[in-house]
């Protein structure tokens, strides 16, 4: 099911953060305590490093990444029915396994009691599956719909229907969220975020290099073929209408690096005076249709974008509008109903925007939907089956030592000011940690499912969602919120929350071993910490303060040194080329990158800590450093079709995996020393051209 995902202000590991669920998790981590001793690790555990990935033939001083992983590059072919393959992808398809196993579980159950969270699993995939009935059935689903656009008679009634076609899960261009206030985090804030668009962003309806070309034919192609296969009138001047008018919405759209901006995103305004910004948006009913018409102020994410589209929706007539929602109806629902419009959705959307070769197996959608849907319900046994209270307390441990590594860090930092340090400290010691799981599942009571309904089960989750969102609006903030299921391979950091949070399914090889020494684990799992505390100390998440509270809390001196260390890092990662016409975009994944820096730096120093002053053993023939740098180094491990990564580095705030590694490791002095890096080495930085920030 289609859902609006806004900018909001959570970060995290990889792509992509999913949208929120209502739970609880209060982790008391124990007093920091130190594993086993250099001797006993030696005797009881491995290296957890795969040294069939190596590639012995590449020196690790001009490209450690592939040094790692270049054999495993080399030999992997990426499956069909994706885009990309690697440590992440992997352990993504992994739990999407042990998914699928729960639910095919609880469907061959008899007898399920109608209401129970296991009938609704079971009859959530049923409608899933069971293509037979969405083929009989065409596009009556979503007929209802398309005769209310058809019906509808002035612009109010269209701005109306923008927040109803939301609330099911349609498109809009004018999306609404609600969240935390970024400057009072006591409190939730309505918020509107530009939205609108089907391809990437905004740029990709306006370069007129040959592969946006080519791209922008298809989709009008597309359209057309989607609107033939609907029923639907003038399929071919329709197609031409709807790119016209996302080609005009694009154009007032903020790009990529403006929409990460905290600061330039949060523009509190009072409700009454939204005319003002756009007076031919009928404010009044758009905000009743959402529920919300009782608040007085909402924060206006990018206010040039709203004064933009009020200008757009005058130019256009209500006939280019009603095509045009027809067009957000059909293809936020084509997933959910015939195989052919399913099919020619996946023609575009994955095959010609990404590269993917074939269509994943319906079993693999219907366990994103149930994910999606009823992520909660499966998370609990996911958890009982996969993740462990040992692995549970290994990882309260990890994070208190990096933590006070961090502690430490920022103690010696020459750059920072004391006053500066005892502010940053606060919020460090603030930090919220969860691991693993919430203790408070989600409520999924009123929610009702059908076997023979996809539609209507995707838009009463829907509309449950909206409802839920808006009973925050009453009440306290709710702190125990987690915005991933123990199912994700992910992690996150939240600003407003000031929390870090590591659902289960990331602890896993070769991110967190149980079976694997500390150096490794510290190089993995430790680094991935590290990354989501670097977030709070990034160049967007230092805004906040220890209270989740967007505030200036430096001096100005200290200030300018941090922003002067950014630009240092932005400069270098411009200088990284992906493709022979395409390099890395600094600025866009300035944040990404200084907490991969920040991450593997604390990382390496909570490592060295837990030796407590002794060496470290030698395992499989590698020192404690080496195990530390190459555990970091394999779980970037991926290879990606190009369109996808082209399609990525216009669009993710992180870099490419391969930069990640080289990036960070590049900066790091104890990197040089362990590898014996050196001037004239691929990777070596002149000392003067590293960045050290946190």
């Amino acid at each position: 099911m289609k859902k609006v995902l806004v900018g909001g202000l959570c970060a995290s590991l990889i792509v992509g953060l999913s949208a929120c669920n209502n739970k609880e998790a209060e982790v008391k981590a124990p007093e920091t305590s130190q594993t086993e001793t250099a001797a006993a690790v030696s005797k009881a555990l491995g290296s957890g490093i795969d040294f069939a990935n190596f590639d012995k033939s590449v020196r690790p001083q001009d490209d450690f990444y592939s040094y790692v992983n270049g054999t495993w590059i080399n030999n992997t072919e990426i499956p069909s029915d994706r885009t990309s393959a690697g440590a992440f992808y992997d352990l993504r398809e992994k739990s999407r396994d042990d998914v699928k196993a729960i639910i095919e579980e609880v469907a061959a159950t008899p007898n399920l009691t109608v209401g129970s969270d296991e009938q609704k699993v079971a009859d959530l995939y049923r409608s899933f599956m069971d293509t037979d009935t969405l083929n009989k059935l065409g596009t009556a689903p979503i007929k209802g719909e398309l005769d209310k656009i058809a019906a509808l008679k002035s612009k109010d009634e269209l701005v109306q229907y923008f927040a109803h076609s939301q609330l099911i899960g349609g498109g809009t261009p004018l999306a609404f969220y609600i969240d935390v206030d970024a400057k009072d985090s006591s409190r939730y804030a309505t918020h509107i975020w530009q939205y609108g668009l089907s391809l990437p962003e905004k740029d990709y309806y306006f370069n007129e290099g040959e592969r946006f070309v080519n791209i922008r034919k298809a989709y009008v192609e597309h359209i057309e073929k989607m609107f033939t296969l609907s029923g639907l009138a003038n399929p071919k001047g329709s197609a031409e209408k709807v790119l016209a008018l996302e080609t005009a919405i694009a154009s007032r759209h903020w790009d990529v690096v403006e929409t990460r901006d905290s600061t330039k995103t949060y523009n509190l305004m009072q409700v009454k005076d939204l005319p003002t910004l756009a007076p031919d948006i009928d404010w009044t009913g758009f905000l009743t249709t959402l529920g919300v018409e009782k608040q007085s102020d909402i924060i206006i994410n990018q206010p040039s974008f709203i004064e933009g589209f009020n200008e757009v929706l005058k130019a256009n007539d209500l006939t280019t509008w009603q095509t045009y929602m027809q067009w957000q109806l059909l293809t936020s629902f084509a997933g959910q109903l015939t195989a052919e419009l399913d099919r020619e959705n996946f023609e575009f959307f994955s095959k010609t925007l990404n590269g993917q070769a074939e269509q994943q197996p319906r079993w693999k959608r219907g366990v994103s939907t149930v994910n999606s849907v009823l992520g909660e319900v499966v998370g609990k046994v996911y958890v009982k089956r996969h993740f462990t209270p040992e692995a549970k307390e290994r990882m309260q441990v990890l994070v208190e030592n990096l933590r006070g590594a961090y502690g430490d860090s920022i103690d010696n930092l020459d750059w920072m000011g004391a006053d500066t340090k005892v502010a940053a400290k606060d919020k460090l010691a603030k930090f919220d940690p969860k691991i693993g799981y919430p203790d408070r599942w989600e409520d999924y009571d009123k929610l009702t499912i059908e076997a023979g309904d996809l539609v209507g089960n995707g838009i009463r989750a829907s509309l449950l969602g909206h409802e839920k969102e808006l009973e925050k609006l009453a009440g306290p903030i709710r702190k125990w919120e987690w915005h991933m299921t123990p199912q994700t391979v992910n992690a996150y950091y939240n600003p407003t929350m000031n929390e870090i949070v590591f659902p289960a399914a990331i602890l896993q090889a070769p991110f967190f071993n149980m079976a694997a020494d500390d150096a490794v684990n510290y190089g993995g799992i430790g680094a991935v910490i590290g990354h989501e505390m670097g977030h709070g100390f990034d160049d967007q998440g230092a805004k906040f303060d220890g209270e989740g509270n967007m505030r200036d809390w430096w001096t100005e001196q200290d200030l300018s040194a941090f922003a002067a260390k950014g630009s240092a890092l932005v400069a270098q990662y411009n200088g990284y080329a992906v493709f022979d016409d395409l390099n890395v975009n600094g600025e866009l994944t300035l944040g990404e990158n200084i907490g991969d820096l920040s991450g593997v730096t604390i990382a390496y120093k909570a490592y060295k800590k837990s030796l407590n002053g002794k060496e470290a053993p030698v395992i499989d023939g590698l020192t404690g450093d080496e195990r530390f740098f190459i555990g970091f180094t394999q779980i970037w491990r991926a290879k990606i079709k190009e369109e996808s990564m082209r399609n990525r580095v216009a669009t993710d705030p992180h870099s490419p995996a391969k930069f990640r590694s080289l990036g960070a490791l590049s900066n790091m002095p104890e990197f040089y020393t362990t590898f014996d890096v050196k001037e004239g080495d691929a990777m070596y930085l002149p000392p003067e051209k590293r960045v050290k920030i946190w």
